[in-house]
């Protein structure tokens, strides 16, 4: 009975000694979560609704979160084994040996692993900022898609009253005997054609407002109205200048985080080329012998003749020139759509303040003298509607330009993280 009582002691002695002091894991990322606005939304509430409740947002953060418990568990060094054997049956000959083994890590494992646990989460730190520029570009470009959806909508109500308005002035000439009734008819066919793009301007501004709710995780817009100025149109410093904030691009942080992270893996997968060492210290009793027990220590050394690791090491090491060659690739194709933003700016910013200072203007003298003009029986009514169609033409190819203006800047400041 004895020959069994002494190692299982030696166990319990063992699993008795006080276990290393396990880090709290973090604490999840709490956001305030908003209400969904219900009277006139700004852009600054609609970037604080998304930044809270973006669900896509919040999947980045735990991913950052869960890289905690990465290097957690890479700084943990591995448990000991306690063993016990037995040897015959017969106690009168029986030989029990009990035993800990104790790995040492050689190669420099345990630094290696927590490289690559730490360059997981600063990865994950620049994905989230990736993600997070993304949704405010996202916000930005959806809030003022509905500030120019919503003027559309304005400018098709004034072209239904200025068609209505035709139409009725029209009417009273050929009552007056004036003018044939065919220009009476047309008048109408411009009212329907005015009142057809009145409710595509109305279905375009309700599938942005859509849009721009989901960024916030709502299946139904609350909020009456986007409150904002379009006339102010934005800028941005020269391509030059924006070349040299590219290294700041939270794409190209992220792309070269990657690439750190696989030359991390590389230094993992060289260490682990050397093999563990176990350290065996124990007991051994024979009953055969009066000797009682007798230490027992030994160690233990795998052969490294066949596996080497050299597979996992080649593949670490052709998916670092992989991350090399994705950051480089990253760099030009973002470079390049830079200046693209860049370029398109500057051209529907000038054309947007032509069209203000100058077309706009014209369009709506020519239509007042086109319709006074009508009135007074100067003027054909073919002539109204020519007038009438400029006018309309120039507002839609403004809010047309305003939009690509906001759109560029928006893409600008997405790629730029700003």
């Amino acid at each position: 009975m004895r020959t069994v009582v002494i190692p299982i002691g030696l166990a319990a002695a063992l699993l008795s000694l006080p276990a290393f002091p396990v880090p709290a894991a973090p604490a999840t990322t709490t956001t305030l979560v908003q209400d969904d606005p219900t009277g006139t939304l700004t852009l600054d509430a609609a970037l604080a609704l998304a930044l809270s409740r973006n669900h896509t947002l919040s999947a980045a953060r735990h991913e950052l979160d869960a890289t905690e418990g990465e290097i957690m568990q890479a700084r943990t060094i591995p448990n000991p084994e306690v063993a016990y054997q037995m040897e015959d049956t017969r106690k009168s000959s029986r030989t029990t040996t009990a035993q800990l083994n104790l790995p040492i890590e050689l190669g420099g494992k345990r630094s290696a692993w927590i490289g690559a646990a730490q360059k997981s989460r600063e990865l994950a730190q620049a994905q989230l900022g990736t993600t997070e520029a993304s949704l405010r570009a996202a916000v930005i470009g959806g809030f003022f898609q509905v500030l120019v959806a919503q003027e559309r909508v304005r400018l098709g109500e004034s072209a239904v009253q200025i068609a209505t308005r035709g139409a009725e002035v029209a009417a009273r000439r050929v009552a007056a005997g004036k003018v044939s009734p065919v220009e009476q008819t047309k008048a109408e066919v411009e009212r329907a054609n005015a009142g057809l793009e009145l409710a595509d301007a109305s279905a375009a501004l309700a599938v942005a407002r859509q849009s721009l709710a989901s960024l916030w995780g709502s299946t139904t817009p609350r909020f009456a109205e986007a409150s904002g100025d379009l006339e102010a149109l934005p800028s941005r410093p020269v391509p030059d200048a924006l070349d040299e904030a590219l290294d700041t691009a939270p794409e190209l942080q992220a792309s070269q985080r990657e690439m750190e992270r696989r030359q991390a893996v590389i230094n993992v997968e060289r260490s682990r080329q050397y093999p563990d060492v176990t350290v065996s210290v124990g007991a051994k009793r024979e009953n055969a012998s009066d000797r009682g027990y007798y230490p027992v220590l030994g160690i233990s050394l795998p052969l490294p003749l066949f596996d080497r690791n050299q597979g996992n090491l080649y593949s670490a090491i052709r998916q670092a020139d992989k991350a090399t060659d994705e950051y480089r690739a990253t760099r030009v194709r973002v470079a390049s759509d830079l200046r693209q933003a860049s370029s398109q700016l500057a051209l529907s910013r000038s054309t947007a303040q032509t069209l203000r200072q100058t077309v706009l203007p014209a369009a709506q003298q020519a239509y007042l003298a086109a319709t006074q003009g009508f009135e007074a029986g100067k003027f054909a009514y073919l002539e109204v509607l020519d007038a009438q169609r400029t006018l309309l033409q120039a507002r839609v190819r403004y809010l047309g330009a305003v939009a690509a203006t906001y759109q560029a800047a928006t893409a600008i400041d997405r790629m730029l993280g700003r």
